[in-house]
């Protein structure tokens, strides 16, 4: 099975999309959080479960 080139200006076009996108929502109201590294967005299991990286 052959894998699909990706052309530059699909990149480029689907780079646009999401910075349209983000600038969207943004000016509706939106709020973007920056999650720090090594936090999981899976519920936790436990007590110091959320940690993925070590400290």
């Amino acid at each position: 099975m052959s894998r699909k080139k990706v052309k530059a200006n699909d990149v480029i076009e689907t780079h646009q999309s999401i910075d349209a996108q983000v600038d969207e929502f943004l000016k509706s109201g939106g709020k973007i959080t920056q999650v720090p590294r090594g936090v999981s967005g899976k519920p936790s299991i436990g007590k110091d479960h959320t940690m993925l990286a070590k400290k």
